[in-house]
């Protein structure tokens, strides 16, 4: 199999060859036909910091794939050679993540444990499949699980790149009441297509709707203190974006407002169920990039100077 491996910081990918993963117990072997390129790998190409989670090191890269199984291991039940699967990118038993503590999605082939796998609908696609893995299972957590957002409630949307776009849009056709924040000018003309009702070019201006509900997914400091200043009395912000690793809120106004403040990391296999069955209703149309797999160093290159709008996905043959 051929795949980018991943050595040290500042060291660019390089395309590898190694042999054929061989199937194990409670595993799987997928041929991957899709697999989704993140800022997260960017940042762990970027920042030293990383080092300490890539444990694996050489490894292929990416932790948002999808693809077909081709052996099943012993013990393994539900799966069988031939389905189509998205993977989870965290084991939760073991909290491995591939990628990084194990080959990923980068590669021609993984090896994958049973319990991260998630059933593909037929009328969902691989480049949608792989794009739920992570983008659309960390919005859906953050917006749903942590966030609790339901029916009718007002909730507000900061940021609508590759994580935002997929909260907003699942948050619409949730039947909440959508506002956003988003600095970029054509992130907001995408929010119209979303269905938001108002996207502002600052988060401070959410103050005006009073939502019940806001996610920071920018996640630069300034933007989840604006949010804990214009979430309504009793209300909830919920920080999922990392753009700044550090934030100064008010605590007078956390304090008078009864707010919460909130983290959330990942998600996991229910909640890509949740967007599989979004993007099955065919009203999940979100702005997704596709390029080769032999494009994927110069991809990561693209999210780097921040020429990618949305999701890039790499569809292999």
């Amino acid at each position: 199999m051929r795949g980018w491996v991943f050595t040290e910081t500042h060291v660019p990918l390089k395309m590898v060859e190694k042999p054929d993963p061989v199937v194990v117990p409670g595993e799987v072997i997928i041929d991957v036909k899709a697999t989704g390129l993140c800022h997260s790998d960017v940042a762990a190409l970027e920042d030293p910091g990383w080092m300490n989670l890539i444990t694996a090191a050489p490894v292929y890269m990416g932790h948002e794939c999808a693809g077909v199984i081709t052996e099943v291991g012993e013990g393994v039940t539900g799966f069988k050679v031939g389905d189509r699967v998205g993977v989870c990118p965290i084991a939760k038993s073991t909290g491995e993540a591939i990628g990084y503590q194990r080959d990923g999605g980068y590669a021609t082939k993984c090896l994958v444990p049973a319990e991260c796998l998630v059933h593909i609908p037929d009328n969902v696609s691989f480049e949608q499949g792989a794009a739920a893995t992570d983008a659309g299972m960390t919005s859906y957590h953050a917006m749903f699980r942590i966030g609790g957002a339901k029916k009718g409630m007002k909730v507000g949307v900061i940021g609508i790149g590759g994580l935002g776009q997929f909260a907003a849009r699942m948050a619409v056709l949730r039947g909440c009441k959508v506002y956003a924040a988003e600095i970029n000018p054509q992130a907001r003309e995408l929010g119209k297509e979303l269905g938001i009702k108002e996207v502002y070019e600052n988060a401070a201006d959410l103050a005006q709707v009073g939502c019940e509900l806001i996610v920071d997914y920018a996640g630069f400091g300034s933007t989840t203190a604006q949010a804990l200043e214009a979430v309504a009395k009793f209300g909830r912000v919920v920080v999922v974006g990392m753009g700044k690793l550090e934030a100064t809120i008010s605590t007078y106004t956390l304090i008078l407002k009864q707010a919460q403040v909130l983290g959330s990391n990942g998600g996991d296999t229910e909640d890509i169920k949740e967007v599989y069955d979004f993007f099955a209703t065919g009203k999940l149309n979100l702005q997704l990039s596709t390029i080769t797999f032999d494009e994927i160093k110069d991809g990561l290159d693209r999210l780097k100077r921040g020429e990618v709008k949305g999701r890039l996905v790499a569809l292999l043959d």
